[in-house]
């Protein structure tokens, strides 16, 4: 289990960017700051500030929240979160789910009782492909037909210009990937970067991606980047796997 991707501290109110406060006027409480929320990690690694931007923009429809719940449940159950930070302890709890971390550095056998789980969450940072190791683990720790879901970029997308050649958008989602063969269904979301302002998403993708991102920004008719995400989702003990390509709408 290699780990990737960033996560980011959450700031104190006077660190948070302006924007920040006038989603949280508009929204009317702090449940719209985005870093409560229970998708821990980014797709990439990037300093604080970047960070920062990049959490307050990507996926503010909450597609992902949603799948989630909808592939989980999470809510009213004992959840398992891969790298889950304080503030996404408190907005899973808030929900009713009772969840607790695990480094996503652990190495198996994890510290974690038999049969303690309803659903395993990972964001990015675990399961970068699957060992045999690590699903005897889940299958230990997961209740009967408890869920693990596992979060990574699918391509196809503004976003995977930017980034290059991924294993995440090939071999990974292919019938003979590693997720499918070992009994994973597919759910893939249609999501978005969604900046304040074209020069906002200009600035960001110019620092955070040097050329390619200046490229793409010159081409940026509105301040939003296409996202789509994969979940790879399996109860517990696995069957056949499925590829579901039922995608959510933009």
């Amino acid at each position: 289990m290699s780990p990737a991707g960033s996560h980011a501290a959450v700031p104190s109110a006077g660190d948070r960017p302006a924007r920040w406060a006038i989603d949280a006027e508009r929204a009317g409480d702090a449940d719209r700051f985005v870093y409560f929320r229970p998708v821990s990690d980014l797709p990439v690694t990037l300093p604080p500030t970047m960070a920062s931007t990049l959490l307050a923009a990507l996926d503010r429809e909450r597609k992902i929240e949603r799948a989630l719940e909808a592939l989980g449940p999470i809510a009213g159950r004992d959840v398992l979160i891969f790298g889950a930070g304080d503030a996404e302890l408190a907005r899973l709890a808030a929900v009713g789910a009772r969840a607790r971390p695990l480094p996503v550095d652990a190495r198996a056998p994890w510290p974690i009782g038999d049969g303690s789980a309803d659903t395993i969450v990972s964001a990015w940072s675990a399961f970068r492909g699957v060992e045999a190791a690590e699903l005897a683990e889940v299958d230990r720790i997961l209740r009967p037909n408890g869920r693990l879901l596992v979060v990574h970029d699918y391509g196809r997308d503004d976003v995977s210009r930017l980034r290059g050649d991924q294993p995440e958008y090939g071999s990974w989602s292919r019938r003979d990937g590693p997720f499918v063969r070992n009994g994973f269904k597919i759910r893939v979301l249609h999501c978005f970067w969604t900046f304040e302002t074209t020069e906002e998403a200009g600035a960001f993708l110019a620092d955070a991606f040097g050329e390619a991102g200046r490229t793409m920004a010159a081409s940026l008719k509105r301040p939003r980047l296409t996202y789509n995400v994969a979940i790879y989702h399996r109860t517990r003990g696995g069957r056949t796997g499925e590829r579901e390509l039922a995608a959510t709408s933009p």
